[in-house]
């Protein structure tokens, strides 16, 4: 029995010692209940975007402060790689790779923009780091051109020209020559060399220049329509009628029953009398 007291008998001090370490204890417990630890964000939703903001334009400053250097290179032979860095996208890259696939090679930067589909910026900044081998630079230049001008002036039917004998002309390139062709065909036909200067966006002196290679040599037979029976949208379908114009002729028409001739038309108001000569090629008062 002595033997087992021994060991709960504890003195004065030891029993103080006890006492404070189960305060201690219990104060952190009541501590840890309740104050509440956890970290406190200082930082409001608006705050944090404007420092993730600063950390963005950090990082953009970053990468446009480093510059690549680009050293001169065979544009046939790209790697995936290197061709991301130089900025082609993935359909650019999978472009020019498909065309090497058919064992074809691009001799020059326009064919590389052709091939790939760069636009012009990127080729600008890339192209001058382009490296062919020495024979693509031998190449012989594209056949010049056909032109009247190296020609003697032979002059021909202007209702019969084709869209490369006009795109000959000095001036006159592929849209111009369709768009000739095209009002040829509004109007069936030049019936005067005048009409030529009415095309959209042919010039005065690109018009003169034409004329000294095309001429009207046979006049066009042209149908006409009877103004006094023509429906409106038929006479809306003749050349320099327009809406309005139309209209007050139908107008006119009504309230007089006929036109007795096509001079009548002068009558109408806001007649544009410097046209009835070319507006009465397609009418007729039968």
């Amino acid at each position: 029995m002595k033997f087992i007291k021994s060991h709960f008998w504890y003195s004065k001090s030891q029993r103080n010692g006890i006492l404070f370490l189960f305060v201690i204890l219990f104060s952190v417990q009541l501590a840890l209940y309740f104050v509440d630890f956890s970290a406190k964000n200082d930082f409001n939703d608006q705050e944090f975007a404007l420092i993730q903001v600063k950390i963005d334009s950090l990082r953009n400053i970053n990468k446009t402060s480093i510059k690549q250097e680009i050293y001169p290179f065979n544009p046939n032979y790209l790697t995936d790689f290197k061709a991301y860095q130089l900025g082609l996208s993935t359909d650019q890259i999978d472009r020019l790779f498909a065309f090497r696939e058919k064992g074809k090679f691009v001799n020059s930067a326009e064919e590389f923009q052709i091939v790939s589909g760069v636009n012009d910026s990127l080729l600008q900044v890339i192209s001058p780091y382009f490296k062919f081998p020495n024979w693509t630079k031998r190449k012989t230049s594209k056949k010049k051109k056909y032109t009247t001008e190296d020609l003697p002036k032979v002059v021909k039917d202007l209702n019969k020209a084709t869209i490369e004998e006009l795109e000959s002309v000095k001036g006159v390139d592929l849209k111009l020559a369709k768009r000739i062709v095209a009002y040829r065909k509004l109007l069936q036909g030049y019936s005067t060399n005048e009409q030529l200067f009415e095309v959209y966006y042919l010039n005065k002196d690109t018009a003169l220049r034409l004329l000294q290679y095309f001429e009207i040599k046979e006049r066009p037979e042209l149908k006409k329509i009877n103004i006094n029976t023509a429906s409106f949208k038929e006479l809306l379908r003749t050349p320099y009628l327009d809406y309005h114009l139309t209209k007050k002729i139908c107008q006119y028409r009504d309230q007089n029953d006929f036109f007795e001739s096509l001079h009548e038309l002068k009558k109408i108001d806001s007649f544009p009398i410097e046209k009835f000569d070319r507006i009465a090629l397609y009418l007729s008062a039968e």
